[in-house]
């Protein structure tokens, strides 16, 4: 072989691995470009899909007639409260957005019941009482939901076991519907409702302390009172 082929030969060897890291080059350039937009895309999907849950909640307080802002306020002291707790901090996203959806349920109450002023009939008082079985229903058929689903399902259910829809007492409550009862017993306590006037923040620690061990876990309880504490 002659030297000028094999200068040849040798220059096309270049030429080739040359081309070949280039194509190598852009692939992963436009692999990073394609991971960033899919990144870019899930990070949207997810603020919108937290936002529709807002929203959901947003409609839900309208036709219970809650303050503006009720069901927010209370995501916000669950999570406060789960932090306290120590909870990891990877499963707030689900606890939020159980707190968010926690009276979806309520949606398929008849609202003669659900706005009633007077007590409840029996019959009133287990329609009523099927809305956290509603919740789970609507809820658990969306995936990206199933994880949050222990607050709407659960939050009715007390320590003692004196709760509904099924009864369930001590840690067999899932333990984000333990702190989520802690955080809307505070809210429902402190807020002016009809024909009762908003307990102070005092009155009401003290009624959840004395709840302990009845309505609500003792360890939540403890957590919540240092939690106050705090503010």
């Amino acid at each position: 072989m002659a030297v000028s082929d094999s200068i040849s030969l040798t220059t096309s060897r270049d030429i080739i691995e040359a081309i070949a890291a280039g194509k190598q080059a852009a692939i992963s350039i436009d692999n990073a470009t394609m991971l960033e937009t899919i990144n870019k895309t899930n990070i949207e999907m997810t603020v919108a899909f937290d936002e529709t849950l807002e929203g959901w909640s947003e409609i839900v307080d309208r036709r219970c007639r809650e303050a503006q802002g009720h069901t927010e306020r209370i995501a916000n002291m669950t999570q406060q409260l789960a932090l306290e707790m120590g909870i990891d901090e990877r499963l707030l996203i689900h606890i939020r957005r159980g707190a968010l959806l926690h009276n979806v349920g309520t949606i398929l109450i008849p609202e003669k019941i659900l706005l009633k002023t007077s007590p409840l009939t029996p019959r009133e008082k287990e329609i009523m009482e099927q809305h956290p079985i509603r919740s789970n229903e609507m809820l658990s058929s969306v995936r990206f939901l199933r994880p949050a689903l222990e607050i709407p399902y659960c939050h009715h259910e007390n320590w003692d076991g004196s709760g509904y829809p099924r009864g369930l007492r001590g840690e067999s409550i899932p333990l984000a519907a333990r702190v989520f009862a802690v955080a809307e017993a505070w809210e429902g306590l402190t807020l002016d409702r009809p024909g009762r006037q908003a307990l102070s923040k005092d009155e009401a620690l003290s009624y959840i302390v004395e709840q302990s061990g009845k309505r609500f876990d003792p360890r939540v309880v403890k957590a919540f009172s240092r939690m106050i504490a705090k503010q």
